[in-house]
């Protein structure tokens, strides 16, 4: 009787584990308990276009922004390049002559170094148009302006202008 206990326990358990590990899968039926309702796609995709709507401003205006600031930065660095062609030839170019006289030498113009722009070609602002240039300056206290349209593409004299300090 002792023998027969241990085997009718290792059978139950047996019986057990295969019930609970290899029960049958029940199909999945088209009563609607599986998957998502239309309705509940629809307010995911709603959120998400409230989420894109609120943020996308955001976005579009930090890249205003920082377009901003890379087109006063490289205003600075084009002083500094137009600071060199000044110590080459004792002047700033004229208005004539423009940003062009950093690309090619102008005519009448002794002692020019340039190219002084990379690739012998002239930088635009970050909304691809050309710099303004004129010397003398309309500014009181700058020998010459050089400015950019800004993103709206100011017209030359406009308030929106960003111009070199």
């Amino acid at each position: 009787m002792h023998s027969n206990k241990p085997r009718r326990m290792v059978s139950h358990l047996r019986d057990l584990i295969n019930r609970r590990l290899f029960r049958a899968v029940e199909p999945v039926t088209p009563s609607g308990e599986a998957g998502f309702t239309l309705l509940e796609i629809m307010v995911v995709i709603v959120i998400i276009g409230l989420l894109i709507g609120i943020v996308a401003p955001a976005v579009l205006h930090q890249l205003g922004r920082a377009r901003v600031s890379i087109a006063g930065q490289s205003i600075e660095r084009l002083e500094s390049v137009l600071d060199m062609y000044k110590l080459d030839t004792g002047s700033y170019p004229t208005t004539e002559q423009g940003l062009e006289a950093l690309v090619a030498q102008p005519a009448g113009v002794e002692n020019w170094n340039g190219p002084y722009v990379k690739a012998g070609k002239l930088p635009v602002d970050p909304w691809n148009h050309p710099y303004i240039y004129r010397d003398p300056s309309d500014r009181a206290g700058m020998a010459y302006d050089l400015c950019s349209r800004g993103p709206n593409a100011a017209a030359s004299g406009a308030p929106h202008l960003i111009c070199n300090k």
